[in-house]
């Protein structure tokens, strides 16, 4: 059985590392730091100067990397990796990434952390034209269009294909020689780049550096692309500017706390997250409880704030997998149950009030206030440290389609009712972006507001992945 969690699902995390003896070991050890972002599959790509090698397959790092005798098939000193969660394609062997092929420029590996919004859209036309494609991902359209150009240099190429992509991308190539990374100009999802003695490191979020000891440089920014080779790094910015809207649900719940994203430390925002949310929805009660582990920071911001005593009142299982068989014997809420499980002695007899970084469809909520009150809890509030989640994202995020999103077709008391709490309060938009930091209002909202920002054509609805105009 499945376990639903009926949250959004994390995309995609993705790591490099040029000019290092142990560049697959590091690269291991990056996405290992980076499985939050992906459980679902995972895969590097090495090369040794001549060749590219490449190992992946389903499951965690830990997992598929385990067995030291694996990096004897991936030697080099380059390597590129990628922890998945399917937002497009699906979830099988062939959709693992790194993409390697050989074309007639030589080998080239790519590694993708986003969505590409007109992909069927290309896809469509390059099929039009003769290509066949292997996978049914996003990705490959952009090795199909590096195929296509003209160009005669790979910077000309890769250029070219993200003139023609529109969507979110973090990407990373590597060839025998050269390591490339490029980031979307909307800049929707973080990317950062370190270095390591005289070796240069790429990776989704700054705690993929900490774990090798490796030196935060900057973020790599907006537009630009970035070409590591034998003779050092060189950075362009070939593409039209726009005005940056990093992904700010990155804050509220997809982000580890100790990475460094867009600017500023995740931990700390959340905390303020917690402090505005307390400011806003302030309730008599005698305990804040967190449901972890992304709803800790932002309770312990709201107990500060508040006045009110933290505790755990809610204990998650860390070593819960993706599958399980479920007991013949039907447990109620059994999936919710396996991952948490209430302190009872910590919620008896005391007014609760639950911080939790959003609510999708309402399930898991529901499920949760009432454990809380079966284990003895007078009252039971819930507060959400973001504004209510009302629209699917399309730029990298696996939410559920809107009529699928409780607050698209029901207020908030309605929501209330539904999850059973004494009270329920959200953060607003406004209390989001102060906590964020006012000095940058060109977040992307969509998720809360509808607005997004690389627009494309309505479909019925909402907009519809794969039906698509050209622009």
């Amino acid at each position: 059985m499945e376990i639903i969690t009926h949250r959004p699902e994390e995309e995609c995390g993705i790591f490099g590392i040029f000019n290092h003896p142990e560049a697959a070991n590091l690269t291991y050890l990056g996405l290992y730091a980076l499985q939050h972002r992906g459980q679902e599959a995972c895969g590097i790509v090495s090369s040794d100067g001549t060749n590219l090698y490449s190992h992946k397959s389903m499951g965690l790092v830990a997992d598929v990397f385990g067995n030291q005798d694996v990096f004897k098939y991936i030697p080099g000193q380059a390597a590129i990796g990628h922890v998945r969660y399917s937002t497009a394609g699906e979830s099988v062997i062939k959709n693992v990434q790194p993409i390697m092929v050989n074309y007639s420029r030589g080998s080239i590996a790519v590694a993708h952390n986003g969505n590409i919004v007109n992909a069927q859209f290309i896809k469509d036309e390059l099929e039009a034209w003769g290509s066949i494609f292997q996978t049914t991902m996003d990705t490959e359209i952009i090795v199909h269009l590096l195929a296509a150009s003209k160009a005669s240099s790979l910077l000309e190429r890769i250029t070219d294909a993200m003139n023609r992509i529109k969507g979110a991308y973090c990407l990373l190539f590597l060839t025998e020689t050269r390591m490339v990374a490029a980031r979307d100009p909307h800049g929707f999802r973080p990317l950062c780049l370190g270095k390591l003695g005289g070796s240069y490191v790429v990776a989704s979020e700054s705690c993929a550096l900490d774990l090798i000891e490796a030196e935060f440089i900057r973020e790599i920014e907006p537009g630009e692309i970035i070409v590591v080779d034998k003779n050092g790094i060189n950075s362009y910015f070939p593409l039209r500017k726009v005005e940056p809207t990093p992904c700010i649900f990155e804050f509220v719940y997809f982000a580890r706390p100790d990475s460094f994203i867009f600017g500023k430390n995740v931990y700390q925002v959340r905390k303020e997250l917690g402090r505005q949310l307390a400011r806003e929805h302030r309730v008599e009660a005698d305990i804040v409880i967190p449901v972890p582990d992304s709803g800790v920071p932002a309770a312990l911001g709201y107990a500060e704030e508040s006045g009110l005593r933290f505790e755990l009142g809610l204990i998650r299982n860390h070593y819960v997998g993706r599958t399980f068989i479920e007991p013949q014997q039907s447990i109620r809420h059994f999936g919710v149950k396996i991952k948490l499980n209430p302190v009872h002695e910590t919620l008896k007899d005391k007014r609760v009030v639950i911080i939790d970084d959003s609510i999708v469809r309402g399930t898991t909520s529901r499920k949760i206030v009432k454990m809380v009150r079966n284990a003895g809890a007078k009252e039971v509030h819930v507060r959400i440290s973001s504004p209510p989640t009302s629209y699917p994202c399309y730029y990298g995020i696996d939410t559920p389609n809107r009529k699928e999103l409780i607050s698209s077709s029901h207020t908030i008391e309605e929501i209330r009712k539904y999850i059973t709490a004494d009270s329920l309060g959200y953060l607003s938009r406004e209390g989001l972006l102060n906590a964020v930091g006012s000095e940058n209002s060109s977040y992307c909202h969509a998720c809360f507001t509808g607005g997004y920002p690389v627009k494309f054509p309505m479909l019925g609805p909402e907009p519809q992945l794969g039906l698509f105009e050209k622009e």
